[in-house]
């Protein structure tokens, strides 16, 4: 394994290992998500022009696009919790109360 992919596939097992275990607050969550998401374009971005080929060029915008909608929406998410239940604590988040 290379030094480059090491560092890639570290991580992203960084940012799981921070979204598994640290679950205290909505923004360290999102802040995660984003962690991995950006490895994985980073990562994808250097497959394409290691094969050099123009099917795959195209993959690492597409996931960028979708990692910049998930960004959005988890903002509009933690918005819209702190607005209603007042903090961003997931232990206090509990659908059932709605």
């Amino acid at each position: 394994m290379t030094p480059v992919h090491f560092s890639f596939s570290s991580a992203f097992t960084l940012g799981l290992m921070g979204l598994t275990f640290n679950r205290m607050h909505l923004l360290s969550a999102l802040l995660c998500l984003e962690g991995m998401m950006l490895s994985l374009f980073i990562a994808l971005a250097l497959w394409a022009l290691q094969f050099e080929s123009t099917s795959f060029s195209s993959t690492p915008m597409l996931l960028l696009a979708f990692s910049a909608c998930e960004a959005s929406t988890g903002l509009a998410l933690l918005v819209a919790t702190a607005r209603t239940h007042g903090t961003d604590h997931l232990p206090n988040l509990n659908l059932l109360q709605c």
